[in-house]
């Protein structure tokens, strides 16, 4: 990488014959002939090595030194300094720089000590790259599923999750929108602080502002005390509004100026409190019919509508199924276990009825399912039988018929031609629900004529 190195020296030869030499040795680099201009540069960011002079008029090189340590703790720091400053450049070392050279300048030792600074410089950004990629990873583990829209959806999140956008999650009950939310705050700027989370439709009208807002003392008959709100306790950090549809027009106003201005009152108060907080909202209802039938406030929508992420139904994406049935048996293996159970998998049975079933209230209804079946299970692998009678019925009325007398050949081939056809001829799917290997698959295939049978 080409690093940038920003000098700064109030004596024009010594600034501009040190910004010639790092250039011939390939560096980038900046030039400011005082410390505010220093400060300037370093504000602008891509800065990776300072040289600062000691003594100058105005904001000295302490002084840039001490913004460097505690603003930009990356960046290494050389100080420059006469023979007669040797303690000044003593207490910077104490203070955080990286080395100091007394003027006359030896500038091969400069450049030495650059190259060694800068060398540093790439190991801790090496460093930081690889945290934030595992931090990533991990933020992102809740994301089960690995489906086109599941693996777009956590490429929005990585986009937007930096930036201090409003953001508005929707899609059906039971989708996993909370999850969504989640992932957004732990990718953030914002993840030193707990995400403070408010279901709204949880909440009457008249709680739902004092939830939100806080109230004083005395502002209604029960408030005994002041009482901070969800908005207050979340300063610095991000809010989740959950089912967000559900407000009061009252409360999407005082909401609507928390978004715009970053300002609102408690119930009963006239003290205006000021916050800086990420807001994101989910919702099963469409709001844009809803501001349609004038229950939601137009404005108030757009201004939550910056960035909007849609999270499918599990209906349109059961590539990811076997991968949630995995992660809730792995969940409930705690349970298992009290139980006297050592649960490894389904049954191709099992298997075929889960991934056919439509599943209206999504992930929240196949987590249930789940953990019903490591309870009503007896055995190693869950079976059809252990399923809700909701999902076992189902998968019932889409049974394969084999007539009777057939031998064992022509009944295989039935549940192929038939399990590949209701998959309309996906072969990963079909091998996947009949328990076998694709090759597996393949070879019987030809063994029962491909030719006839459905492509993939």
């Amino acid at each position: 990488m080409k690093f940038t190195i920003l000098v700064i020296d109030d004596e024009k030869n010594i600034r501009e014959g040190l910004g010639a030499a790092f250039e011939l040795e390939g560096y980038e680099v900046r030039l400011a002939a005082n410390g505010q201009e220093g400060l300037d540069q370093i504000a602008k960011g891509g800065i990776d090595l300072v040289v600062t002079d000691l003594r100058m008029d105005g904001i000295s090189g302490e002084e840039v030194l001490r913004h460097v340590t505690t603003q930009n703790p990356g960046i290494p720091v050389i100080v420059l300094t006469g023979h007669g400053s040797i303690d000044a450049a003593v207490d910077a070392m104490r203070n955080g720089a990286y080395d100091f050279l007394t003027k006359p300048l030896n500038l091969d030792q400069l450049l030495m000590i650059a190259k060694r600074a800068l060398q540093g410089r790439e190991l801790s950004l090496q460093h930081k790259e690889l945290k934030d990629r595992v931090d990533q990873t991990k933020s992102l583990e809740g994301m089960i599923g690995k489906s086109a829209a599941m693996q777009k959806i956590a490429e929005l999140i990585k986009k937007v999750a930096p930036s201090k956008a409003s953001v508005l999650i929707t899609g059906e009950s039971g989708v996993g929108k909370e999850v969504v939310a989640d992932a957004i705050h732990a990718l953030s700027p914002r993840k030193g602080h707990d995400c403070v989370k408010v279901h709204c439709a949880a909440l009457s009208e008249s709680l739902l502002e004092s939830e939100l807002f806080g109230h004083e003392k005395g502002a209604y008959t029960g408030a005994d005390q002041m009482t901070k709100g969800r908005f207050e306790l979340a300063h610095n950090s991000t809010i989740f509004l959950d089912e967000i549809g559900e407000i009061d027009q009252a409360t999407q106003v005082k909401l609507l100026r928390v978004l715009q201005e970053k300002k609102f009152e408690r119930v009963g108060g006239s003290q205006t409190i000021e916050v800086d907080v990420r807001v994101v909202a989910a919702t099963n209802k469409n709001l844009e019919e809803l501001v349609k039938q004038g229950k939601f406030r137009e404005d108030l929508f757009y201004r939550l509508n910056v960035v909007r992420i849609e999270v499918p139904p599990l209906r349109e994406r059961k590539d990811d199924i076997p991968l949630l049935i995995a992660h809730f048996l792995k969940e409930f293996e705690g349970e298992a276990k009290d139980l006297g159970k050592a649960i490894t998998g389904v049954d191709s049975r099992a298997r075929s009825a889960l991934y056919k079933y439509d599943w209206p209230g999504n992930i929240r209804e196949l987590r249930n399912c789940i953990e019903s079946a490591v309870v009503m299970c007896s055995g190693g692998e869950i079976t059809l039988d252990d399923l809700p009678p909701s999902i076992s019925k189902a998968t019932a009325a889409e049974s394969i018929t084999i007539p009777a007398g057939s031998t064992l050949e022509e009944a295989e081939k039935i549940v192929i031609e038939q399990t590949l056809a209701a998959n309309k001829g996906n072969k990963s799917k079909t091998a996947e629900l009949l328990g076998i290997g694709r090759k597996t698959l393949q070879r019987k295939l030809g063994e029962v004529d491909e030719d006839a049978a459905p492509s993939s």
